[in-house]
């Protein structure tokens, strides 16, 4: 990361903090407040992360700023995103999935597509850990304690008030880590979480032909931002145009996608083949 960016994330962050302190919060009561989770504020304050223009919003608002200061600290944020490398959050500065993880704390309503991997708040501890290992530079330590948070932030898919709709292709359930039993774990958590009144998930079968050829997967936070992964790490993306492409490119794929007593048929169909290879690896 350059000097310049991590010199104007560190202003922004402590300028947040000094509003913070000024306005008598602690981190976990502006977290509750501006309904974030409370290590985004705290790793915003300190300069670890750059906020989403909304989660900076949110923030703004439960200090209850004026428009001359909201305007000074939207103003830095700007600053540091065109900053040099201020897209791509480079692995040595946060784990693998830490970005995605906390936009998707502090959003309310999360849409998701996914072609490869399942989505993070979908995926076991197990699957989790074979995803975070993959990463450049992975250490054992650094991989649990990753397994250990995402595990932790899945508690938001039971949380009244929140939505979470996940689309994925086919090919992300037969794209597999591990072995079989690991797989037949896994979709005993899909079937589980499908069944939330907070969960819708989908499925684009082999058998229906993709409305957009997909080329990556993304997630969407609240309509205003959209977090985009890749091999290098994550972007996240507020300006509304794009967002707004990438809404549309969803609503495509969820039209496309099966969903309900369907995509269970599905899941326990596919399902039956991990046990069929099981079977077979054990003989």
């Amino acid at each position: 990361m350059g000097s310049e960016r991590r010199e104007l994330m560190k202003a922004l962050g402590a300028r947040l903090r000094g509003l913070r302190t000024e306005a008598g919060l602690t981190g976990a009561v502006l977290a509750q407040r501006a309904g974030v989770g409370q290590p985004t504020v705290s790793k915003v304050e300190n300069g670890r992360m750059v906020p989403s223009l909304d989660v900076l919003g949110r923030l703004s608002l439960a200090l209850d700023l004026d428009e001359s200061t909201s305007r000074e600290v939207r103003d830095l944020l700007v600053a540091v995103e065109a900053a040099p490398d201020a897209v791509e959050v480079p692995a040595e500065e946060a784990p693998a999935g830490a970005v995605l993880d906390d936009a998707v704390r502090s959003a309310r309503l999360v849409c998701s597509f996914q072609c490869v991997v399942l989505p993070a708040m979908l995926q076991s501890a197990e699957y989790a850990r074979h995803v975070f290992a993959s990463a450049p530079n992975s250490t054992p330590e650094a991989v649990g304690r990753a397994v250990a948070a995402r595990v932790e932030r899945q508690s938001l898919l039971y949380e009244p008030g929140r939505e979470s709709v996940f689309v994925l292709t086919e090919a992300v359930l037969r794209t597999w880590p591990g072995n079989p039993s690991l797989m037949l774990a896994q979709f005993d958590r899909l079937l589980a979480v499908e069944s939330l009144s907070t969960v819708r998930l989908g499925v684009i079968p082999w058998r229906r032909a993709v409305p957009v050829l997909p080329r990556h997967g993304f997630t969407l936070c609240d309509r205003g931002a959209v977090v985009v992964e890749s091999f290098r790490g994550e972007r996240v993306l507020d300006d509304s145009d794009e967002v707004a492409a990438y809404e549309e490119t969803f609503r495509r794929f969820e039209e496309a996608a099966l969903f309900g007593s369907e995509v269970r048929e599905l899941l326990l169909r596919v399902m039956q083949e991990f046990r069929e290879m099981e079977d077979f690896a054990t003989r």
